[in-house]
């Protein structure tokens, strides 16, 4: 009984031996896989490099420039005149005085029309025969003088010759003095007339040609 019971308690220990390296192997088994798993875990992290695309990031607008009020205009102070001038001499000239009123005449009134129209005086007989070549003065004859001789009488209300006047010399003073002579010896007229139809004082004019009468 004895050594049967030694031959089964050294079975016993044997059998435990055995479990506990079997439960050593397993435990190290174990260990040692969930260590090698780890450790693959581990190195497939750090080698494995996770490349994300880098996404761009949109930055914000920038704040909007901030106004800078201008400075405000600050006028230059005013000039100071030190020595301001004196005040100017006001002077009130006198006025001229007024010019007296201008009276104006009203005008005269137009004078009635004439009864009868003016006429003026007219030759009695042929002019021609007031001076002739039987009148030449003999001193012109001889020297062959000649000319023109332009006159201008005055003729009264009687219609004789009150005055004669030469306009036009002929260049020798005997003719026309003796021209002027004879018309106031023989020029009749008939006298002018006025409005009224009277007689009145009026003038004549003409020229007498001095010739040198021909044998």
């Amino acid at each position: 009984m004895a050594y049967a019971d030694q031959q089964m308690s050294g079975n016993r220990a044997t059998a435990f031996v055995v479990v506990a390296l079997l439960h050593v192997v397993v435990g190290y088994l174990l260990i040692s896989g969930l260590a090698y798993e780890g450790f693959k875990q581990v190195v497939k992290r750090v080698t494995t490099i996770d490349v994300k695309k880098e996404e761009k990031k949109e930055e914000p607008p920038p704040p909007p420039p901030k106004k800078i009020a201008p400075p405000p205009i600050v006028a230059p102070p005013p000039k100071v005149n030190l020595a301001p001038a004196p005040p100017p001499v006001q002077t009130v000239a006198t006025p001229p005085p007024a010019p007296p009123p201008v009276i104006i005449p009203p005008a005269p009134q137009a004078p009635p029309p004439p009864r009868f129209a003016p006429k003026g005086a007219v030759p009695k007989g042929n002019p021609g025969n007031w001076a002739t070549t039987s009148d030449y003065p003999s001193a012109a004859l001889r020297e062959e003088r000649q000319g023109t001789t332009s006159f201008r009488v005055t003729i009264g209300t009687d219609g004789k010759v009150i005055e004669c006047q030469v306009t036009g010399s002929s260049g020798s003073p005997d003719l026309d003095a003796t021209a002027c002579a004879k018309i106031k010896s023989r020029a009749r007229f008939t006298p002018a007339t006025d409005g009224e139809g009277q007689p009145t004082t009026s003038s004549y004019s003409n020229k007498i040609r001095w010739v040198i009468p021909k044998d």
